[in-house]
């Protein structure tokens, strides 16, 4: 909604298909190899334990048939992460990249990019364990996935609009930007607004638990860093 209402108009209806069909592309390459690689433990770079390719005995596919509660709900908490992930490219190459080289590369994003570095943090691997090693207190740590979600995404995102460069008609002979207006500005402020109240999902389940005592705590940061942020992009 953010981003579609942001665009033109001419280009609504495909950012709107890209956004949908791209959470179901990331739930795929997670399934198949992603969450393996990212959670599948004993490795420091990349998961080795669970994965579809491996044989009978180790396959995410029997993890799957054997899984209780626990498993369920740790890969869906974690699926969403993962496609959350990807939707942050779209918005930075919005109206200048191929279908389905979005589609394509938001694939190969949640199949592999995304589990690998997920899992030097979150997996257990060795961004969370170098300073455990070095005998310094805790290692990399990411409560929310400041880290982990968004700066992957910010990361693949800035290398997506590096390589497609500007939109066309954005900048004039003399290289001045030009304006390109969005279409749809109450689309855009609706898309905001189911956005924050994502968030509080996003960061308070993060506890994974709601009878956590940090679940409050987590929730009202959210809403003052959320109220801080208006307030001063009002004023600017």
């Amino acid at each position: 909604s953010v981003e579609s209402g942001m665009a033109r108009a001419k280009n609504a209806v495909n950012i709107l298909s890209k956004n949908f069909i791209v959470f179901a592309v990331s739930s795929l390459g997670f399934m198949l190899l992603g969450f393996g690689l990212m959670f599948g433990g004993g490795n420091p770079i990349i998961g080795t334990q669970h994965l579809w390719i491996l044989g009978s005995d180790n396959s995410f596919y029997d993890g799957f048939l054997g899984s209780d509660i626990t498993f369920w709900i740790k890969f869906f908490w974690q699926l969403v992460f993962c496609g959350t992930a990807a939707t942050i490219v779209s918005g930075a190459v919005a109206e200048r990249v191929k279908y389905i080289a979005f589609i394509l590369f938001s694939f190969v994003l949640t199949l592999v990019i995304y589990p690998i570095v997920g899992h030097w943090i979150w997996g257990g691997g060795w961004l969370a364990k170098t300073w455990d090693t070095m005998n310094a207190g805790a290692g990399y740590v990411d409560f929310a996935g400041s880290g982990v979600v968004h700066a992957v995404g910010g990361a693949a995102a800035l290398a997506g609009a590096i390589v497609l460069g500007p939109r066309i008609g954005k900048y004039g002979p003399d290289r001045k930007p030009r304006t390109i207006p969005g279409h749809n500005i109450p689309m855009a402020q609706l898309g905001t607004f189911i956005l924050l109240f994502g968030w509080f999902g996003f960061n308070a389940a993060s506890t994974m638990s709601v009878a956590d005592v940090q679940f409050a705590t987590v929730a009202t940061n959210t809403a003052i860093a959320g109220a801080f942020g208006a307030v001063i992009a009002m004023f600017y």
